[in-house]
């Protein structure tokens, strides 16, 4: 039996789900309206650490449509406290977390009041008149200064702002040497302190909750990432039994990690629902979603790096201090943990250490924003390997070759404990070389310094490897992780031909329709527009774990493609007994099922049709063609790539501007090349802004001044470049289609190689470092403080020796 057909994996599909997604012919969730529906306010405590010494809310209850009005105190009995999922370890301390507060508040914006009224309207005119009477007390918001023995507490009864310190050492865990001794026998030594900001997940559609408490079930809408954790979270969280509760997750405007977590609204929403005992909802205001909503990144590094005088690394020391923000929200320790299996990046270091302790202040919680630790991990290690190079004289992609794995070195086993199963840095970095010119921008860069244009000009590298597709569930499991990392899917053959697939993760802007269409149509032989996908809904799709950590296709998809297989296998069955041959002669192969050396064959449908009627079935063949299966990868998977920046730097306002920007990444196999691209442009936007444009603010008081996107900077595509960008293809082991995550790559990958290109422009006038965002400010204050100081540093590739030669500059 032969095929004809255009094989889908790999093909360039438009994404089924744009053409509403885009029209706005969909339904999302602040787009329910139910019969006799109220709605909900949340006034937000102006204080970051206050004593609630009263709350008056009289003349807020007879305000005209309003129908209740609660406190903290008023639900202090049945809120419970909101849930982490991570206790990094044993003696982590972590305080109760109240999705309305009780007595105190412990961030600018936290929830302490609700009102629930006919309108949204008049449920916020209602807001105002609630009094509140706070007591300050002292606010701690610098990350060393809550650290501190003598600091402010932000939680009185922990006794400290610590939550919790964490540790690897490779000679300890017996992966590699001890680091110590690496940095005292250096012959080069190289530290640094690092700071990555403080970030807002900024996703398009904002939170939204719509509870219906009618009938047996209590159905929740939510703008969530997590459907399946969301109602496993509130039946643990308020002991509602689980199989009464519903979670829909609608179409998802944008998560990137924001809306990973069970939130005091969704809390509130659901409490207010049952005890009134009609459907009511939840939309929140953009400066509400900055305030409220969780934080990302927010970390000191400070590392040290030994190598040898040749450019051999020897050791590694991480040295972190975290920033939980005021509460432990669902992930939040774990976060920095991730990095710490990723700060060795892609290079053979014989000694690692690394610490992290979590420290709570009195700011918005922060928890998974994009990457979750190993963007900042990749940041870290980047920028230390410039460093080095800039140290040595040595160009810095040939640093990186000096010390990266070969391919023939893989399967290849980590100092931080890991084992990369396959990769190619070699290949990726040449063809970013290539795509970027870089000898010919080097060659211009030098001329450039030679004669002391205002406009210098500076090249940033970025090799990278990321873990993901977070699974394995030992692994988990070992790191304290409240939950697995399987995932399941179903497969439906109707009696008509179509096919229905249903699956556990759910998607907000992934392309998951598509993409599990395509491998369904490839491995059932259908074609791609008889597959519908279903998900989002514990009801429709009981059984997953939801999307995050670039694990949708590499652990989600997997789960599709052996369900696919199981119905392939039981539809033989029938298709032999209905063709009256033994099973082993049966072959299938683009839909169909044909007896091995003959003419006779019967189409997959005809199969799912026979098993409908079910009026002549094999002995003990149930009459349905379905399946489901779950898949637990034995690792994760390991995409990586090279990313370059050309920027050229203003010397004179600091001003910053990107004029090329080449990368190739590794992803394995493609299923979809147009998604794999739009991801890797919009991963790109999120890690360049970080470089170059977004900070959460907050002042002396703890009020965050960035509350708005007037004063919160995201950028539009008019700031940003032209990307030009191309693929390699190493395949992974951990699953057989070969594939590896993309939806983290452009993020985790781009913010250093932006930032080594800004200081890289401006290293001659003795430059080693510029706060993100590289602001024009902070970039000029960093040249005249230099220049004030009278530091110099060595030219790019300046040096002597092996390491000296420009990469492509014999082409």
């Amino acid at each position: 039996m032969t095929s004809t057909a255009e094989p889908e994996l790999g093909r360039a599909r438009k994404r089924k789900e744009d053409a509403r997604l885009i029209t706005g012919r969909t339904r999302w969730t602040d787009n329910i309206a139910l019969p006799g529906m109220l709605h909900l306010a949340v006034l937000r405590s102006p204080a970051a650490h206050a004593r609630i010494a009263s709350i008056d809310t009289e003349r807020a209850a007879k305000m005209p449509g309003v129908r209740a009005v609660r406190t903290g105190r008023d639900l202090a009995a049945v809120q419970g406290s909101l849930p982490c999922a991570w206790p990094i370890t044993p003696d982590m301390k972590a305080p109760q977390a109240p999705s309305l507060a009780v007595d105190a508040v412990h961030f600018a914006g936290e929830a302490v009041a609700v009102v629930a009224a006919r309108s949204a309207a008049e449920a916020h005119d209602a807001l105002d008149a609630i009094d509140v009477d706070y007591d300050d007390l002292p606010v701690v918001l610098d990350l060393d200064a809550a650290a501190a023995a003598d600091s402010p507490l932000v939680h009185e009864e922990l006794g400290t702002n610590r939550s919790a310190t964490w540790t690897f050492d490779s000679a300890e865990a017996g992966t590699g040497g001890d680091v110590e001794r690496a940095l005292a026998e250096a012959e080069v030594r190289i530290d640094r302190t690092f700071r990555q900001q403080r970030l807002i997940p900024a996703f398009m559609e904002p939170r939204s909750v719509v509870v219906d408490p009618t009938g047996d079930q209590c159905t929740m809408w939510s703008a969530t990432q997590v459907p399946h954790i969301l109602r496993l979270m509130l039946a643990t969280t308020l002991g509602v039994p689980e199989q009464r509760i519903r979670v829909i997750a609608p179409d998802v405007g944008g998560g990137f990690g924001g809306k990973l977590q069970v939130t005091p609204e969704e809390i509130i929403t659901f409490l207010l629902a049952r005890e009134l005992g009609v459907p009511v909802k939840w939309t929140e205001s953009r400066s509400e979603s900055m305030v409220a909503a969780h934080h990302g990144r927010d970390q000191v590094q400070r590392l040290s790096l030994a190598a040898r005088r040749d450019g051999t690394v020897t050791g590694l020391k991480v040295e972190l201090l975290a920033d939980m923000g005021a509460y432990l929200r669902l992930v939040t320790p774990g976060v920095p943990i991730l990095g710490a299996f990723m700060f060795n990046g892609i290079y053979k270091f014989p000694a690692y250490h690394f610490s992290c302790t979590t420290v709570f202040t009195n700011k918005t919680p922060t928890d998974a924003y994009r990457g979750a630790g190993r963007p900042e991990a990749t940041f870290g290690i980047e920028r230390m390997m410039d460093e080095l190079a800039a140290e040595l004289g040595a160009d810095p992609l040939e640093l990186r070759r000096k010390n990266w794995i070969e391919r023939d070195e893989f399967p290849f086993d980590t100092v931080s404990g890991l084992t990369y199963d396959s990769g190619d840095y070699a290949a990726a970095t040449d063809e970013a070389v290539r795509l970027l010119g870089y000898a010919e921008l080097r060659a211009e860069q030098a001329e450039r310094r030679r004669t002391g244009a205002a406009v210098q000009l500076g090249i940033g590298v970025s090799t990278f490897t990321e873990m993901c597709g977070l699974a394995p569930s030992r692994v988990l499991g070992s790191l304290s992780y409240g939950a697995g990392g399987w995932e399941h899917a179903a497969i439906r053959v109707l009696p008509t031909g179509g096919v229905e697939v249903v699956t556990g993760v759910s998607p907000h802007g992934q392309g998951h329709e598509t993409a599990w269409s395509q491998l369904v149509a490839d491995r059932l032989g259908v074609p791609f527009e008889d597959v519908a996908v279903l998900h989002g809904d514990t009801q429709t799709s009981p059984k997953g774990l939801d999307t995050y950590g670039s694990r949708s296709l590499a652990v989600g998809g997997m789960a599709v493609v052996a369900a696919a297989d199981k119905v392939i296998e039981k539809a033989r069955r029938i298709a032999a007994h209905l063709m009256e041959c033994a099973e082993d002669d049966v072959e299938f192969e683009a839909g169909r099922f044909g007896v091995r050396g003959t003419s006779r064959s019967t189409a997959l449908g005809e199969v799912a049709l026979a098993a409908f009627a079910a009026h002549d079935l094999p002995e003990g063949v149930e009459p349905s063609l379905d399946a489901d299966a779950t898949f637990d990868p034995e690792n994760f998977s390991f995409p990586h790539g090279t990313h370059l920046c050309a920027v050229e730097v203003d010397t004179e306002t600091g001003r910053v501007r990107i004029r090329e920007y080449a990368c190739v990444d590794d992803v394995g196999t493609v299923v979809n090349p147009l998604i794999v691209e739009g991801q890797v442009h919009g991963g790109l936007a999120q890690g360049i802004a970080q470089a170059l444009y977004e900070e959460a603010v907050h002042d002396e008081s703890g009020t965050l001044t960035t509350a708005t996107l007037a004063d919160y900077l995201v950028p539009s595509a008019a700031d940003l470049p032209e990307y030009t960008t191309g693929r390699t293809e190493t395949r992974a082991t951990s699953n057989r289609l070969g594939v590896k995550g993309v939806g983290e790559a452009g993020t985790i990958a781009s913010t250093p190689a932006v930032v080594n290109a800004v200081v890289d422009a401006i290293r001659h006038l003795g430059v080693t470092d510029v706060e993100m965002p590289c602001s024009p400010q902070r970039v000029w204050r960093a040249i005249t403080g230099a220049r004030a100081s009278g530091a110099t540093a060595p030219e790019p590739g300046g040096g002597t020796g092996s390491m000296n030669r420009v990469p492509g500059g014999d082409r």
